[in-house]
């Protein structure tokens, strides 16, 4: 049995490999209402079917104006929880575990009327400039987390992600670069914690499941985070019962990213080894013994796949047969495999 396909427990959820669909926008919610359409039923179900371990929903905003477009599926109405839990629903008849990401865009959202974040800065000219959130916005939006994480318990998830990284609302808190506040939200590694540090806060008082965080672990700018800068970070996350981190980087500020198959994972092994708390590496992971390698040296705990699932839904399959590893598969797909 290769590592990959090794089954992994984060409290009473056990996936029954590593392999993870990290989240993707698809930006398909024609009405603009943030409800789920067939496009989400089709994209889900099937990677379900690829026998993906955990499939972890697209950014999900928890408020209207917290969107990255239009287009975004939603979670700040009880309205929109029953498309979730029908997908929910459809992700789980094939065994795999369902994850959902809540998350605000803050100065990326790019929807109509105004948008916050903690400092009045524009990501750059094609952005709008963003209205520095007042101590009210702040927690009104962390009540709006809270409000999700309700709602995704109704829904059925078994993952919570928080999005806090590749430029939105929290990643913004989080960097120097983009939280410019002298209050008690801004300024030093504390203040500019508070804002997820009471987020994690709301969305544990209502849920006991999994609970990751995304980050963007290198602004690519001087002044900027870095995986070392994020530690002290990561130690306050796990203190306060967080799983896993999720572990991205970039986007938050324009910069230049030498990208090359497994860039990011020397990040995830940082912060795995010196937190230490369990770690996804993300960033052009596209081979099984890619994969394999991160899992065997330790350098993660679980492999979050995003492009490469778009090209090859079937992943899990290729690997199975590259690694020597047999899996189960629906009994509709069985003869593809004699």
């Amino acid at each position: 049995m290769s590592k990959l396909f090794e089954e992994f427990t984060i409290k009473d959820v056990t996936f029954k490999n590593r392999i993870v669909m990290a989240p993707m926008c698809m930006y398909s919610s024609h009405n603009q209402d943030g409800q789920v359409e067939d496009w989400h039923r089709v994209h889900y179900q099937t990677r379900a079917v690829g026998q993906v371990g955990l499939i972890i929903l697209e950014a999900s905003a928890v408020q209207p104006e917290g969107r990255i477009s239009q287009d975004d599926l939603g979670i700040w109405s009880d309205e929109q929880t029953n498309g979730l839990s029908e997908l929910v629903d459809l992700i789980k008849a094939h065994g795999a575990k369902t994850g959902i990401q809540l998350a605000h865009a803050g100065r990326k959202a790019t929807v109509k009327g105004d948008i916050f974040a903690p400092s009045p800065l524009a990501f750059n000219y094609h952005y709008k400039t963003p209205i520095e959130m007042t101590k009210a916005d702040i927690a009104k939006t962390i009540e709006a987390f809270k409000e999700a994480a309700i709602r995704s318990k109704k829904a059925g998830f078994d993952v919570i992600e928080l999005h806090g990284a590749h430029g939105y609302l929290i990643n913004e808190f989080l960097s120097p670069l983009t939280n410019k506040r002298t209050d008690e939200y801004g300024g030093s590694e504390e203040n500019r914690y508070r804002m997820l540090r009471e987020t994690i806060d709301a969305v544990r008082s209502v849920w006991e499941g999994p609970l990751f965080v995304r980050i963007s672990a290198h602004d690519y700018k001087e002044g900027g985070m870095t995986p070392e800068a994020y530690l002290v970070m990561t130690k306050w996350m796990k203190e306060q019962d967080v799983d896993l981190i999720d572990v991205s980087s970039g986007a938050n500020v324009p910069a230049t990213i030498d990208s090359y198959p497994g860039y990011q994972v020397k990040f995830s092994e940082t912060i795995k080894h010196e937190t230490p708390i369990a770690t996804g590496a993300v960033g052009m992971i596209t081979s099984p013994l890619q994969a394999e390698e991160i899992l065997k040296n330790d350098r993660a705990d679980l492999i979050f796949l995003a492009r490469e699932l778009l090209r090859d839904p079937y992943w899990a399959y290729r690997a199975a047969k590259e690694l020597h590893t047999e899996i189960k598969s629906p009994v509709q797909y069985e003869r593809g495999w004699i």
